[in-house]
This record gives C-alpha cells, structure tokens and sequence, in this order.
C-alpha cells in the first residue's frame, strides 16, 4: 500500500563524503553549527545552517538566509562536492553504534501516504516548525533531510539487506562527532529495484520513528505544488519525500529522563513518602542505578539512587497510552507530587536523552542546577507502533531514537 520510488540522489563523490554529511539541523543549536562547521567550506551545516554563514545572533529565520541556503546548495554542486545519479536508484544506508547496526532503505515516500495516515505518526508537530521546514524545502526545491521510518517485519527484505550488505559500499566512514559508523549502497539491480517497491506496496503501512516535521512540510510542500499545477499526476517529484526505512526490530530507541528544578515546596523525605503512595522506593545508594523493566523509574536525589516500582493499579496496562511511562510519571510524579503539567511549557522541567548517560543526570542534580532527577525504562517499537495503530498520540518528549541519521548522505531534489 505504502508507495515509494527510487530517485536520482544527489549525494557527494566518495571521497568527501565525511566532509559534507553532517548531524541533522535540529538536533544542535546555531552556535554548536558553527563550531562544528569550522573552517570546513565543505560542510552541509552551510546548507542546513545557513545562519552561520552571517554575523553571530543573526536570526535563522530571516528571508536572507534561505536565500544562503539555496546559493550554497548551488554552490555545492558547481564545486562537485554534491553530484546527482545519473539513473533512480534505492539505496541501503546502515548505521553502527556500540557494535549494532540497523539498516534502511533510502526511498521516496509519497506525500499521499503521509496526509492519508498510511505513514503513521505518533507524536503532534509544532506549526512554527514545519513553516521552517516548509521554506527551507520551498527555497532549496530539495529535500537535504530524510525522515526515519520503520516497517514491520518483512522476510524478503531482510533477505535483499544482507544480500547487499555484502557487496562493497559506496561510503563507509565514521562520524567524528559522536564514533557512529555510516555506511552506503547504491542499489541499482533492476530486480532487487522491482523486489522493494513491490514488497513495500503490500505493507499495510509504515510508521514515523523520527521527522514529523519534516514528513508534515514535505507534505504541504506537495499539496501546495499539486494545487498550483492543473496538469499534476501525482508522480511528479514534489509529490514525494525523502525517507529512510528501516525493519522496526532493528531500532534501538534511548531513554529519554527528566530533571527538576524543585520539589513543590517538600523537603526530599515529604518527597519520598509522597512517592510511596504510588510506587515501591527502594534506596539504592550511591552507585546510579538504571531501570531494570518497563514501570520501574530511577530517582536521583540528595546524592543517592532509588529505584521506583509503580504499584499494580497505578496505571491501565490495556491502555496504549496509560500503560507507558512517559504516562505513568508525567501523571504519578510530575503532575500531581511536583504540580508540573505542561511539559512543553514548564519551566521547571528539562530533558536529558538516553545517550548522554546516567551520569548526566547526577552531574545536573550535583552541581545545584536542577533538584532531582528521573530516568525512565525505554519507549519500545512495539509501543510506538499500538499507539500510531490506535490513532494515539505519544506524550511530550517520550522517545529518542539514535543514532540520527546523517544528513547530506543523499538528498532528493523536487526539480
């Protein structure tokens, strides 16, 4: 059902792959661009940044620098640092990180499946962020960035990945900001070609893991070229998106914790005995103490670890949402202990994704930025995947998936 096609990619030339891919543009600030691009004229951050090609403080979303945007994408190309396929290719990218890979079809993804709920979401996007999106795609006429989708588990496709998976690749190089490993294949055999786009379209659907925003503007981009052009097919470039789709069992999805800034007026014990209302505290000591399963959370406080286990009734374990523990804490803990509602909003709250470790956590609450802290058990797939198939929303900041996907590794132009 879901339909893609292979695309001419517009990729860089191997040998300057590292220096062009890039992390993508939301995961670091203006300033942290510009420190990572440094004096590499060759870094994508010029494209999908193009605010530190002006004067510091310079506003991101000023008219001129999508402008930048567009110019130092043509500039790219008229270097040869970006070079387009000469035929529609699929491609095969795999990410390594602490020794395990996961491996995706690069594809595109029509903007039909998106608006139809056939691509699945299961997180709200922000309308700021996909007018960002929107000109950024409008002024570029590219995509630079991809979703990151998953699809449940298909038998032929596992077979196709590792049948290229060990042919030799087109890129393989390791990311210097963070040791994860990107490797590519081109696939331009005309019956594994024909073998994805069938096996795709007998999916029942597919599921945003990442880029809501991106797949949201990517959409309305279309929409609005589709309405503009009387004689559109639905085939045009425009009408599709880059995508890069994974077998769901082989995500790894981080924790995602919280810290606080306070504990509502309660001294750390009146904390504690309020907790054990719902949950059975165990203290833990010094040592940090991570969760074990779903519905147990780790406490960070006062200098020691206690492992928190939400009691039997505590939760709805039949509800898709109530069931999870973004849920179970945000209700249990944040709201009705710490008087914390809006998560997008508080600013009594921050949050600390699962790769920066439990350590980070202890280094905020030590150093008397923040009181308390809270790591959660992971978000599974499976999880993800009940709560798009029963049209449910996932709570604010419950999911982060790693490792992202490098940017610049292939982009699909609309022209």
């Amino acid at each position: 059902m879901p339909r893609i096609k292979p695309f001419r990619g517009i990729r860089p030339p191997q040998h300057l792959v590292a220096q062009v891919a890039s992390r993508p543009y939301d995961v670091l600030n203006s300033e942290e661009a510009r420190l990572e691009a440094g004096d590499n004229e060759k870094s994508l951050y010029h494209i999908i940044k193009p605010e530190i090609n002006f004067p510091p403080g310079t506003d991101e979303h000023d008219e001129r620098v999508y402008d930048a945007a567009r110019a130092q994408l043509d500039h790219f190309i008229e270097q040869g640092w970006l070079v387009q396929d000469e035929e529609e290719h699929y491609y095969l990218y795999a990410q390594t990180m602490d020794g395990h890979t996961q491996y995706g079809f690069v594809v595109c993804a029509h903007i039909d499946d998106y608006t139809k709920g056939i691509i699945k979401k299961h997180e709200l996007t922000r309308r700021a962020k996909e007018d960002d999106r929107m000109r950024h795609i409008n002024t570029t006429n590219a995509h630079i960035g991809s979703a990151f989708l998953a699809f449940r588990h298909n038998a032929t496709l596992l077979a196709l990945i590792d049948k290229v998976a060990k042919t030799k690749p087109e890129y393989d190089f390791v990311a210097p900001e963070d040791g994860f490993r990107h490797t590519l294949w081109v696939i331009n055999d005309a019956t594994d070609l024909d073998t994805i786009t069938h096996e795709f379209d007998e999916m029942d659907c597919l599921y945003i893991a990442d880029g809501h925003h991106r797949s949201a503007a990517a959409a309305r981009v279309g929409q609005e070229r589709a309405a503009a052009n009387p004689a559109n097919t639905g085939r045009e470039e425009y009408n599709f998106y880059l995508a890069v789709c994974f077998p769901a069992e082989q995500l790894t999805i981080l924790d995602y914790n919280r810290v606080v800034t306070d504990l509502n007026g309660l001294t750390p014990q009146e904390f504690l005995t309020a907790l054990s209302l719902n949950f059975e505290v165990k203290d833990r000591g010094e040592v940090p103490y991570r969760p074990q399963h779903p519905h147990q959370f780790s406490l960070y406080l006062e200098g020691r670890w206690y492992s928190l286990d939400a009691h039997p009734g505590s939760f709805d374990p039949n509800d898709p949402i109530g069931d999870l523990d973004v849920d179970i804490s945000s209700r249990l803990i944040l709201q009705d202990i710490l008087d914390i509602g809006d998560l997008r909003s508080s600013q009594r709250i921050d949050f600390v994704g699962g790769l920066r470790g439990l350590e980070e956590l202890k280094r905020r609450v030590d150093s008397g930025e923040m009181k308390a802290a809270l790591a959660l058990y992971p978000v599974s797939i499976e999880q993800v995947m009940r709560i798009a198939d029963t049209g449910n929303i996932m709570p604010p900041k419950a999911t982060w998936f790693e490792p992202k996907l490098r940017s610049g590794v292939v982009i699909h132009s609309l022209e």
